[in-house]
């Protein structure tokens, strides 16, 4: 990727930096004691959740699940399907959900729903970015990055047609950058 073809900034490294390590901070603090399983949201969520996890200060479980609602689109279609569903149990256990971004909030809706029936101790939400200005649905994110603007953001995991997401930082994708 050229450097010119680099999205502009919206939120730099350091200050993601910073913000991961108050989170993770807070979490340990929350946690300390209980069953922990982080499930980190494919693929999107994975930069965060390995630097967060590193962070935590006490024992926890990790898992993955990865669902789908965008496509190569910049807008969420509404139709969320699982791709890869937990390999741990979580009956019992308090699960934390790592996501990149909730946006129009339907797609951690249903990802919550389908957690709730599987018995959990507690579950709660981290997202690295929250848009309530885009929201369709209400739902809290307990352990919030940064609130942003109703713009198309990629970098740090966060991606347009599978591209950006090695950025470090979090950038505005330009509306015609889709034509390049």
């Amino acid at each position: 990727m050229l450097e010119e073809k680099r999205p502009p900034v919206l939120i730099d490294k350091a200050k993601i930096e910073a913000r991961i390590k108050e989170l993770a901070q807070e979490i340990s603090r929350d946690y300390a004691g209980k069953d922990l399983v982080i499930v980190g949201v494919l693929k999107g969520a994975f930069v965060m959740l390995a630097d967060l996890v590193r962070k935590i200060d006490l024992p926890a479980q990790i898992d993955f699940i990865a669902v789908s609602s965008y496509g190569a689109d910049t807008k969420s279609s509404g139709v969320v399907s699982i791709i890869k569903d937990l390999d741990l149990d979580i009956q019992g256990k308090h699960v934390l959900v790592v996501e990149d971004i909730v946006d129009t909030g339907l797609t951690l809706d249903y990802l919550m729903r389908s957690m709730r029936a599987r018995q959990p101790a507690s579950l709660e939400v981290c997202a690295l970015l929250n848009k309530p200005e885009a929201r369709k649905v209400d739902l809290e994110v307990k352990y919030c990055g940064f609130e942003i603007p109703h713009v198309f953001v990629v970098g740090y995991g966060l991606d347009y047609a599978e591209q950006y997401r090695q950025l470090p930082y979090v950038g505005i994708l330009e509306e015609n950058a889709a034509e390049r």
